[in-house]
């Protein structure tokens, strides 16, 4: 979609929020994607821009009397302030600054009123050219109107009746009666153009939809909702790949101890309810800014930005602690498991995530093998005995 790279300022404004109003439920997310694809491109601004004002300045040329020179002049003006008012808002939006979205929306709404004033003008004038090709203008935008601008279906149908509504005004001072047959088209037309842009619109918004829904479920575990592997992948090349990613980071490799005795002992719906519950405190253990995933079966991540070994072996203390406490299940079943963890870090033990978690993988198997229940941090070995007490030597 046109736009949809760069986020600009939803309407504001009552009138502008009405217009933009692209129905009810729809994500955040989706109405910034709709609203970026109101300001469109340059190439296709230009098309209706060069098609009103080589029509308007011809139309003022033909018949040079103050009511086509103000219109001609209201053409320049309002195509010369829309397009400073689309640079200024592509380039607010790309350095992420408000936009101008309300006065750009309205400026839209007011070409298309110029749009329909000289039709009104050029039919009522008697001059066939002149109604000609102010009508064949009209029909040509109404086009562009809709399928520009089924983001936003009210401000298309608004656009559109501002367009071809004039038509039916013009036609009692027209003096052929056949020319009241526009008060059952011009009705007929905007009610089939509208319903067109809200179909549009409807479909746009479900491919929408199903875009995030499948980039959702990519990157995320379907049991639990916590990141997956892949997810998990993305956000430690997202947060250590780049130029703005912070000095370094820490992984915190989790594995639940005595899980497997839990799906033996009460099946596997009892255990995918147990992984449900982990999921949920060690979403409420985790500061906001970490990522927190499940890369299969048993096993956990937190990917932090902490990266103070003291800091690292309170958490891994904490969660060491808070993991092994009791679950109730709604079965009416309390289950009692442990966790292990182990910790490495980026780029101390590695600059990709393969290597960090060889190491976080090498430092829990350690704390496995000293009696589980416990913490490693790789490079130093940092017991933890899940009542808070613990004790730290190098490892050699």
């Amino acid at each position: 979609m046109s736009g949809a790279a760069l986020r600009y300022t939803l309407p504001r404004w009552r009138i502008t929020r009405w217009l933009a109003d692209a129905g009810p439920d729809v994500p955040a997310e989706i109405r910034a994607a709709l609203v970026a694809s109101l300001f469109g491109t340059l190439p296709i601004f230009a098309g209706g821009v060069v098609n009103s004002l080589a029509v308007s300045f011809l139309i003022a040329w033909r018949i040079p009397t103050l009511p086509f020179q103000l219109w001609c002049a209201f053409e320049v003006l309002c195509c010369l302030i829309r397009l400073l008012v689309l640079l200024r808002a592509q380039k607010k939006a790309a350095r992420g600054e408000p936009t101008w979205t309300d006065a750009y929306l309205l400026l839209g709404v007011a070409w298309a009123a110029g749009i329909g004033a000289g039709t009104f003008l050029s039919l009522t004038s008697g001059d066939w050219v002149a109604a000609t090709l102010a009508c064949l203008s009209a029909a040509a935008m109404v086009g562009g109107i809709c399928f520009r601008n089924f983001g936003a279906p009210r401000m298309a149908g608004v656009m559109i009746a501002l367009t071809l509504g004039p038509c039916c005004f013009a036609a009692p001072f027209g003096n052929e009666p056949i020319m009241f047959i526009t008060f059952m088209q011009i009705p007929f037309y905007l009610l089939s153009m509208t319903i067109a842009a809200y179909k549009l619109n409807a479909m746009l918004i479900s491919t929408m939809r199903a875009e995030r829904e499948n980039a959702f479920h990519a990157r995320h575990d379907m049991l639990t909702g916590l990141s997956n592997r892949a997810g998990l992948t993305r956000a430690f090349s997202t947060r250590f790949g780049s130029a703005e990613a912070p000095q370094g980071l820490a992984l915190i490799y989790l594995d639940l101890d005595g899980f497997k005795a839990v799906n033996d002992t009460y099946g596997h719906p009892a255990g995918d309810a147990l992984l449900q519950l982990v999921a949920e405190r060690l979403r409420s253990l985790v500061r906001s800014s970490d990522i927190a995933a499940r890369i299969g079966g048993d096993e956990f991540v937190v990917l932090s930005e902490q990266t103070e070994r003291v800091q690292l072996q309170r958490i891994g203390e904490r969660l060491v602690k808070e993991i092994s406490a009791p679950y109730e299940l709604d079965s009416g079943h309390r289950l009692h498991i442990g966790a292990s963890v182990g910790i490495a870090l980026a780029p101390e033990h590695g600059s990709d995530l393969s290597a960090v978690m060889a190491a976080a993988d090498a430092a829990l198997y350690e704390a496995k093998s000293r009696g589980k229940a416990l913490c490693v941090i790789a490079g130093q070995r940092a017991v933890i005995d899940g009542q808070g007490a613990s004790g730290a030597r190098l490892l050699h």
